[in-house]
């Protein structure tokens, strides 16, 4: 009776391990085909300039500056340009834009600015067009004394009614210390996009993270070199290239970080536009989104003078520096610098890409959907129902979501064989499993071996 239980355990283990076997086989098999999943990559982005085009955009450049004051996405995505003449008008009215009469053209608009950046620099204030209100909207921060503060109203009584002085909260800083945190001696600042010369890859950052020759590393213990810093602009601009190690920005070149994981696909590269929904993303405050409230913005801060920047009121923290600004998978800006924090909200300031990509020589890695999209011929009429500014604000998006490929290896080894996402879990029950086989298989030899010691003793005992 013992013999036959001790058999039927054997069996039933025999049997337990075998289809554990088979299942860790099905579950190792279906995470391989969902790892291979069909993906669409990177690649450079082709063109002479690479920009998302912008009906509004177009439609200044054609009446030109003297008789227009800039453009802007309306509450209802379309697309609005301010004009000087009834005939300007008639133009914008018949592209299908919105026209919007005002008394001040850009070239007034401009000269303005340049008069106030010719003053005596003053930090912790910043100027920009505002577009939908026709003026230049003059901040200072609470570091400005109250002589500097009447100083620049002098200034600004000079040029013009249609120049407006108010105050910002807190204090306009850089956001030192893709979205993925890198780290070097200088600080802690966040990747942007990848970008290549043809040859060689690299992350496009902001410029006041370091200085030509920085090391940048992908964790705090400094084990993982990520990069070097090969180019600055700062200040003036606020734009670098941290060079790869490797010299190759790796899988997932295309995405940009948004925290637990996740990743947003870049697809494009364009300008910003005055009252379009965006998206920023950084290692510190993860992704946050707003509203771009004014274009060639200047900001004096404690480093230096930036002009041509993008005005936001979506909020950033130390740390953020250099991250991407999106929208709709739309490489828009990184990160420069502002005021307040993600708790009080406050005013952040971006580099724009298109800007520091001409200058640098270098292009933007997309996904391959995206590249293929943009090399269509554009249409010979602004359209805006053709592009992202067709997109009503409150309807706006990130863009397509896909997963982050970590530069972080210090995940633990427990973590990545339970990972359900990975063959790992199903090698190890098949490896369970052959493990248990195979003890049944000695615990029956050891045991026959023991029968016949016992019957051989008593044979010949």
């Amino acid at each position: 009776m013992r013999h036959a239980r001790r058999r039927v355990v054997r069996r039933v283990t025999r049997l337990a391990a075998v289809g554990g076997i088979l299942l860790g086989g099905a579950m190792a098999a279906q995470a391989a085909m969902a790892d291979e999943a069909p993906r669409t990559g990177a690649t450079v982005l082709r063109g002479s300039t690479g920009s998302a085009e912008d009906p509004g955009a177009s439609l200044v450049a054609k009446l030109g500056t003297a008789r227009t004051a800039g453009n802007w996405i309306g509450a209802d995505g379309k697309t609005v340009v301010a004009v000087t003449d009834s005939a300007a008008a008639a133009t914008v009215r018949a592209a299908g834009a919105e026209p919007k009469m005002v008394s001040h053209s850009m070239n007034e608009l401009k000269s303005a600015a340049a008069t106030l950046r010719s003053a005596p620099r003053v930090a912790g204030t910043a100027w920009i067009m505002d577009y939908r209100t026709n003026r230049v909207v003059v901040e200072a921060d609470s570091t400005v004394s109250a002589s500097d503060w009447s100083d620049m109203k002098q200034v600004a009584t000079s040029i013009g009614s249609f120049v407006e002085m108010q105050r910002a909260k807190g204090t306009f800083t850089t956001r030192l210390n893709g979205a993925q945190p890198i780290l070097s001696t200088n600080g802690r600042c966040s990747a942007g996009f990848n970008v290549t010369d043809g040859t060689t890859d690299f992350i496009l950052t902001a410029g006041h993270c370091g200085p030509k020759g920085s090391i940048w590393f992908a964790d705090s213990k400094g084990d993982q070199q990520l990069g070097t810093t090969v180019e600055d602009t700062f200040p003036g601009s606020d734009f670098s290239l941290v060079q790869y190690a490797s010299g190759k920005a790796g899988d997932g070149a295309d995405v940009v970080a948004i925290g637990g994981g996740s990743g947003i696909r870049i697809t494009g590269l364009g300008d910003a536009t005055v009252g379009e929904k965006v998206f920023r993303s950084g290692s510190t405050s993860g992704l946050h989104d707003g509203e771009v409230t004014g274009l060639n913005a200047t900001v004096n801060y404690p480093e230096g003078t930036v002009t041509g920047l993008i005005q936001t009121n979506v909020c950033a923290e130390p740390g953020d520096s250099g991250g991407p600004l999106f929208s709709d998978g739309i490489a828009l800006g990184v990160t420069s610098g502002g005021s307040g924090d993600c708790t009080a909200g406050g005013t952040t300031f971006f580099q724009p890409v298109t800007q520091a990509v001409q200058t640098l020589g270098v292009k933007l890695l997309v996904s391959t959907q995206g590249a293929n999209a943009q090399s269509a011929a554009p249409s010979a009429t602004p359209s805006s129902s053709a592009t992202r500014s067709a997109i009503a604000p409150s309807a706006a998006n990130p863009g397509s979501s896909a997963p982050v490929t970590s530069t972080d290896s210090g995940e633990s080894l427990l973590s990545r064989l339970t990972d359900t996402n990975t063959v790992a879990p199903g090698l190890l029950v098949i490896a369970g499993s052959l493990i248990a086989l195979v003890a049944t298989r000695w615990i029956r030899a050891e045991a026959d071996r023991n029968a016949y010691r016992r019957h051989y003793s008593t044979t010949w005992g």
